[in-house]
């Protein structure tokens, strides 16, 4: 683990494994980088530079409490990148964190090569999930985060995953039990005030991968057809059996798609890195 102090004072907790084309993957609500364990250790060894940051107010980055906007948390990760001297990377996020990445992608176009999309939506928030949102803040601060966790563990991971996979399971509970209320609160808060990004998508001119797991019940199938058919030569890659977290449910299924994905971004003549090769059936997050 290495750590930068960004402006404010916040320090961001980060992995930075690997070496060659940059590639920074957004965890979601209510986790933490470790949700790209899988992906950091495939993709590092198959020639990209692979960098996961803890957000702040999760993990082992600072908690700042009250609201923190997607805007927030886009210009924390350009002021890591300008940290690390990272001028342009392939970006990725998976729910709250791909919603950071088109907030980041609003802000700052000229540094993403190009974007994974990862069970995430485009729209903006209803009047009636902003005032879930919000409630659901005021709960966490109340009660922490344990009632919440053991609430939608089963909607975050499918529930054949639960009892086939339960070190994976255990995991995902265990990252949401060790998320800081305050933290989560003041994400949900800015969550409940976010923009609408549908306009923006067919503007999008860089490569771009949508994924989506086939049991998601967060962020649907119709919800990654939208990004997908919205910004212009999008791939959509749908993930069998699994939830709101493919990485982790399925990561050899996952993994292979963004490997497909990588292996066709050759730049400027270079060689892109080798399609990475999993073995079937793979365990995904360890605990």
């Amino acid at each position: 683990m290495s750590t930068a102090t960004l402006g404010g004072g916040v320090t961001v907790a980060y992995d930075d494994q690997g070496a060659g084309q940059p590639l920074v993957l957004v965890h979601g609500h209510p986790f933490n980088r470790s949700m790209w364990r899988p992906q950091l250790d495939t993709f590092s060894r198959a020639g990209w530079r692979v960098i996961v940051p803890d957000l702040r107010g999760y993990g082992e980055s600072t908690v700042v409490p009250g609201r923190t906007t997607l805007t927030t948390f886009a210009r924390d990760i350009a002021a890591l990148l300008d940290h690390l001297g990272v001028a342009e990377v392939v970006l990725g996020g998976l729910s709250m964190g791909g919603q950071i990445v088109m907030e980041f992608h609003r802000l700052f176009p000229e540094r993403i090569r190009a974007l994974v999309l990862a069970d995430t939506s485009a729209p903006a928030e209803t009047e009636e999930g902003r005032a879930r949102r919000n409630a659901m803040a005021d709960r966490l601060l109340g009660e922490g985060m344990a009632p919440y966790a053991q609430e939608v563990l089963s909607s975050m991971v499918a529930p054949h995953v639960v009892e086939t996979h339960p070190h994976v399971a255990s995991a995902v509970l265990t990252m949401m039990r060790a998320t800081s209320p305050e933290g989560a609160a003041a994400a949900l808060r800015g969550r409940a005030e976010r923009p609408d990004y549908v306009g923006m998508l067919p503007n999008v001119t860089v490569p771009t991968l949508v994924v989506v797991g086939e049991q998601d019940v967060f962020t649907p199938i119709p919800d990654a057809r939208l990004l997908a058919e919205r910004i212009p030569h999008a791939e959509l890659a749908v993930i069998p059996r699994a939830g709101h977290l493919p990485n982790l449910e399925c990561p050899e299924r996952f993994d292979a798609a963004l490997a497909s994905f990588l292996g066709s971004l050759a730049r400027g003549g270079d060689p892109a890195p080798p399609v990475v090769r999993t073995s079937p059936g793979s365990a995904g997050l360890q605990t």
